[in-house]
């Protein structure tokens, strides 16, 4: 689909707004998108500027002064940041190991699987939770998991990752299954201005024509690459979900393995077709073993990327 840069659209006959009137609060390419991921994750979907941008939409729409957010512990480090921004607003922040029950709060916030410990929710429990329910579920994407069958309220995806898939835009989501919920984040979009643009949306278009074909080809890479680095001498504790592909593992020298990949790039982000590695404890201190490197797995052949690894890991 071509994107249709328009800002605005001229009202009807009688001088009323039609469907799209001002880019900031909907466009035909992002409209279109937003219908085929919601497609996907059965719920009414939203595009934002970013992942974070998604973020700080459902904060801003369902929070206030004095509520209380569980995050999962371990989970993508910029949610925290964020939400310890918002404390100067009142914004409580509790971490809870994921695994478990969540504490008393009035959002539980978990991860599926938690970036970069690859943790997963206990979801009899978030399903039993009395609070809003909201799931990042980037690295998994609806191939996965359909986080609303779960009782889940809010899906998150950054889709900069697996969902648009080629490292070449800033988009996020959100899907609901309440009608209120989906026009409250649609208000918050509006007037924070934290719309997609339409060559972002566009993007996620294309990425989603292909999305079944690499989350299988990536999936089956990274589970034949932690089979074969939990059985390398230079590599402690394997982390991988079972599926998708991202992984993370211990080594002595992080910086060092990063540096010597040629196949892989050393680069943050994750989800494209392109291998990614680096070493997080840079960003994340102390919250994650200091030797913690995360693999983002892409569709080069699985030996060549083991090449590679070997040979950083030598």
């Amino acid at each position: 689909m071509e994107p249709d840069r328009s800002t605005i659209w001229p009202f009807d006959e009688a001088g009323e707004p039609r469907d799209f009137y001002y880019a900031r609060y909907g466009h035909p390419t992002g409209a279109a998108a937003e219908a085929r991921l919601g497609e996907l994750e059965g719920g009414d979907a939203l595009l934002y500027s970013s992942g974070m941008g998604a973020e700080t939409a459902v904060l801003l729409a369902f929070a206030q002064p004095g509520s209380t957010v569980a995050l999962a512990a371990g989970a993508y480090y910029g949610t925290s940041v964020l939400m310890r921004e918002l404390g100067r607003w009142g914004l409580r922040l509790v971490e809870f190991d994921q695994t478990k029950e969540p504490p008393a709060a009035d959002i539980v916030w978990v991860e599926s699987p938690a970036n970069p410990l690859l943790t997963e929710p206990d979801w009899d429990a978030v399903r039993a939770h009395p609070g809003l329910k909201v799931c990042d579920a980037t690295v998994s994407t609806p191939v996965n998991l359909r986080a609303l069958d779960h009782g889940v309220d809010v899906v998150l995806h950054s889709a900069t990752k697996y969902l648009c898939g080629h490292h070449d835009a800033l988009l996020g989501a959100t899907v609901t299954r309440d009608a209120d919920l989906t026009a409250r984040l649609r208000e918050v979009r509006g007037r924070t201005g934290i719309a997609a643009a339409p060559d972002a949306a566009a993007s996620l278009l294309r990425g989603l024509d292909s999305l079944d074909e690499r989350m299988a080809r990536t999936a089956a890479t990274a589970r034949e690459l932690a089979r074969r680095l939990a059985d390398h001498t230079g590599v402690e504790n394997v982390r991988y979900p079972g599926y998708s592909g991202l992984i993370s593992f211990d080594v002595a020298d992080p910086r060092r393995v990063e540096t010597r990949t040629r196949v892989i790039v050393n680069a943050t982000s994750l989800g494209g077709v392109e291998s990614t590695i680096e070493s997080r404890h840079r960003w994340e201190g102390d919250r994650i073993p200091r030797g913690l490197v995360r693999l983002s797995v892409g569709l080069e052949d699985v030996d060549e990327l083991w090449a590679d690894l070997d040979h950083a890991l030598a």
